[in-house]
């Protein structure tokens, strides 16, 4: 015990020093012993050698099935493109998941195998040494790492190794194609994709999903409190690119108190009546705003709980993201529906990306 916990209890009239010192001494008399390392408990691997090639062939197998999977990763995402038939979305999705489970269980499931029945399953028991051990010690660390080899068969057991070698070759490849097909063409900056949405001068706003055939919304039919998703009018859903160009320019339309919006003098003019616009791709990693707290007038990213603050500009104040979601500047036509004044004036969605705006 600490001086200053015997001084504070002393000062209460508790226990004496006698006394602390007298219940240390029971509480070390009383303290459970060391039990030690279990006794070995030698594997089959160990006394038999079929068993041990047996486990060879099995290890090499898992890192061929890692191999396999990935290479069916591969496949799948050029076999089965993605089209606005959502049944190619589920078979793409559901062969590329199999392909890179496969990749990666095998590579794990292998690993743990050969660790578990080939390499050496002693227990050893070493003081902690904080700071940095001698030559001899240092040079002794090496030579039980190369023993360590040996006993492993790492360099010995060619077909695991090479099987290894293969496994850890293929299985990044799926992700390595999926983020590089998001640069498009060779040389491409991947942020070019997201400097630009389907909005424009006068384009309407239009209700989720409803934009092809919908004339578009009103300020009337928007109250204080509530929240849409828009996307802007107009967008064919029998075009190639209708999913990437709504989800580029999906937006909520939200309604405030004109009184309570804080607006810089650059923004003034980008909402109307109250009513304000704003992207609905989150500036962290892109999942979609859909959650409005009406009391407290905060935007919140449910995949990792950034929250913005829409009086004020969509401005972070907690998590991840880094910036505020861009603010689409709105208006109404000689017709009384809401339209959009210009695009975007910055890139939507993730902040990875380079976000220098070519002027």
């Amino acid at each position: 015990m600490s001086e200053k916990s015997k001084d504070v209890a002393k000062q209460s009239g508790v226990y004496s020093d006698h006394e602390y010192d007298a219940g240390l001494r029971v509480i070390h008399e009383d303290a459970v012993a060391n039990p030690g390392i279990e006794p070995h408990r030698v594997r089959m691997t160990d006394k038999s050698e079929k068993h041990e090639k047996n486990a060879v062939r099995q290890v090499a197998a898992l890192f061929t099935i890692s191999m396999l999977g990935s290479a069916l990763a591969l496949w799948a995402y050029f076999a089965f493109p993605i089209s606005e038939d959502l049944t190619t979305v589920r078979v793409n999705t559901l062969f590329l998941g199999i392909g890179i489970t496969l990749g990666l269980l095998g590579i794990g499931i292998g690993a743990v195998h050969w660790a578990k029945t080939l390499m050496p399953d002693n227990e050893v028991s070493e003081e902690r040494h904080l700071t940095r051990g001698s030559d001899e010690k240092r040079a002794a660390a090496v030579e039980i790492i190369n023993l360590a080899n040996q006993e492993s068969g790492f360099s010995r057991r060619k077909l695991i190794r090479r099987t290894l070698y293969g496994a850890l070759a293929f299985f990044p490849l799926p992700g390595v194609i999926l983020f590089a097909d998001l640069a498009g063409k060779p040389g491409a900056n991947p942020g070019d994709k997201l400097r630009h949405t389907a909005w424009g001068p006068g384009r309407r706003l239009t209700l989720d999903p409803y934009g092809f055939d919908s004339e578009g919304i009103k300020p009337a039919d928007i109250t204080v409190g509530s929240v849409f998703h828009i996307i802007p009018k107009g967008l064919n859903p029998d075009h190639e690119d209708y999913l990437e160009q709504k989800a580029k320019a999906a937006v909520l339309l939200v309604r405030v108190d004109p009184a309570d919006l804080v607006e810089s003098e650059e923004k003034k003019g980008w909402s109307y009546q109250g009513i304000v616009a704003y992207s609905k791709i989150c500036t962290h990693v892109g999942c979609p705003v859909a959650l409005y707290e009406q009391h407290t007038h905060h935007l919140l990213c449910p995949c990792h709980q950034s929250t913005f603050d829409l009086l004020n500009g969509c401005k972070v104040i907690f998590g991840p993201a880094s910036r505020a979601l861009p603010q689409l500047p709105i208006s109404v036509d000689k017709d009384g529906y809401l339209v959009a004044q210009s695009d975007f004036l910055e890139p939507v969605g993730p902040s990875f990306w380079d976000r220098s705006v070519k002027q």
